[in-house]
C-alpha cells in the first residue's frame, strides 16, 4: 500500500473516526484504526465493537491495499503538520511510514485479519430525513440520557417510528424530553429503537445539511451521509411507556421570557447546594421568585415577572434540570406548566409558528 494526499484530507477522516476509538481497550487492535486504499479513494474505520464509523477521502495511490495502525498516534500526527502540506504514506515489514516535507514518522501496525469489522445487515425499515430535523431531535432530547444507570434501557435514547411520525425520547428517571417530526417517507408500520448513549452523542456531531438515510435491521441501525456510513448496535431492552409520564391535567400556567428566566436561575444557582442544585420556585399572579440556598445558610433570591394562572404554590428543583431544556430551546418565550406542589412540571416552547420539531419537558420536583 503507498499513496499521497494533502493533510486535510487525511484530517478530517481521521477526525471523523477517532470519536468511537476509545482510549483503554482490552484489545489492542481497538485502539487502531483500519486503513483501506483502492485507487483514488480511501476509507478509515474506527470500532468500539458496539458502534463503527467509516469515512472516506480521495488520495493518489501507487498501490493499493489495508493496514491497521493507533489512531490516536496517526490523528496527532497528522494534526501537527504544517497546513497544506503533501503527506505520504507506504506500508513495509509491518511499519506504516509517514513523510511529509522533512518530517518522517513510522507507526507499528497490527494485522488487517484482527481488526474486527461488523456485517452489514439488509435493511428491514428504510427511511431518508433531513440532517437538521434529526439533529434538532438529538440536540432537544439526548442532555435527559441516563448515564451510566444500571437500568441500561435508559442509557440511551428512544427513537419511535410511526407512520409519518418520528419521535425521540430520553429519560433518566428524574426528567423526560420528547421531540417530534413529520416524517414524508411512506412508513406504514410502528418500530420502537433504543440507540446507545454514545451513538447518539457521536451521530450527533456528524449532522449538518442535506439528506440522511438510515436502516434499521434486527440490532442494528445504519446511517448514511456525505461520505461517512456510521453503524450501532441497538440496545436490547424495553424503553418504560413515556406517554403515562407526561401528566394529563394541568391547571397551573406560567409564561415567561427564556432567557430572563434562564439567566435568573443561572445566578440563583451559584448559591444553591453543591450535590443537590436545589431551588424553589413561588409562584403567584405577579410572577415566580427564584430562591436558594446552601450548607453555610448563604442565600440567593430573583423575581422574575410573569404571566401566571392558577392558585398560587412553591416548588423545588433541581435547577439544571430547568437550565438544560432552556438552552436549547429557542422561542423567545416558554410555558411551564404544574399539577400541584408534588406532580411535575412541564416545559414547552410557546410559538407563534408552528415549529418543525415541537418539544415537551418533564421535571420531576424535588423536596427541599
Amino acid at each position: 500500500m503507498k499513496f499521497e494526499l494533502q493533510r486535510e484530507e487525511l484530517l478530517k477522516p481521521l477526525q471523523t473516526t477517532i470519536g468511537v476509538v476509545e482510549r483503554r481497550q482490552t484489545m489492542p487492535i481497538l485502539a487502531n484504526v483500519l486503513f483501506q486504499v483502492d485507487g483514488d479513494r480511501f476509507w478509515i474505520t474506527g470500532t468500539d465493537l458496539e458502534i463503527e464509523m467509516v469515512a472516506q477521502g480521495v488520495c493518489v495511490a501507487e498501490s493499493n491495499g489495508s493496514a491497521t495502525v493507533s489512531g490516536r498516534k496517526l490523528l496527532d500526527i497528522v494534526r501537527s503538520l504544517p497546513e497544506g502540506a503533501t503527506v505520504q504514506c507506504s506500508v513495509d515489514n509491518d511499519r506504516l511510514a509517514i513523510r511529509a516535507k522533512r518530517s518522517r514518522f513510522s507507526l507499528a501496525t497490527l494485522p488487517v485479519t484482527d481488526f474486527p469489522v461488523s456485517r452489514t445487515q439488509e435493511g428491514e425499515i428504510r427511511l431518508s430525513l433531513d440532517q437538521g430535523r434529526l439533529k434538532s431531535l438529538f440536540d432537544l432530547t439526548q442532555f435527559s440520557m441516563a448515564h451510566q444507570d444500571v437500568r441500561f434501557y435508559l442509557n440511551g435514547l428512544l427513537l419511535d417510528l410511526r407512520p409519518g411520525l418520528l419521535r425521540a425520547v430520553a429519560t433518566d428517571g428524574h426528567r423526560l424530553s420528547m421531540a417530534e417530526t413529520v416524517l414524508d417517507s411512506g412508513l406504514n408500520e410502528t418500530r420502537q429503537l433504543i440507540i446507545p448513549r454514545k451513538g447518539i452523542l457521536e451521530l450527533q456531531k456528524l449532522l449538518g445539511e442535506g439528506d440522511i438515510e438510515l436502516q434499521i435491521s434486527g440490532n442494528q441501525i445504519g446511517a448514511s451521509m456525505n461520505g461517512i456510513r456510521f453503524t450501532s448496535k441497538l440496545v436490547d431492552g424495553r424503553f418504560p411507556d413515556y406517554e403515562k409520564v407526561i401528566p394529563p391535567h394541568l391547571p397551573r400556567t406560567l409564561i415567561v421570557n427564556r432567557l430572563e428566566l434562564r439567566q435568573a436561575l443561572s445566578r440563583a444557582a451559584i448559591l444553591s447546594n453543591e450535590k443537590f442544585r436545589g431551588v424553589r420556585l413561588s409562584l403567584d399572579k405577579e410572577g415566580v421568585t427564584i430562591r436558594a440556598h446552601n450548607a453555610e445558610q448563604e442565600e440567593a433570591e430573583e423575581f422574575l415577572a410573569g404571566n401566571y394562572q392558577g392558585d398560587p404554590m412553591e416548588i423545588g428543583f433541581n435547577v439544571n434540570y430547568i437550565l438544560e431544556p432552556l438552552a436549547v430551546l429557542s422561542s423567545e418565550s416558554v410555558r411551564l406548566q404544574f399539577s400541584d406542589a408534588n406532580g411535575s412540571c412541564v416545559i414547552t416552547a410557546v410559538d407563534t409558528a408552528s415549529p418543525a420539531v415541537p418539544s415537551s419537558h418533564v421535571v420531576m420536583p424535588m423536596r427541599l
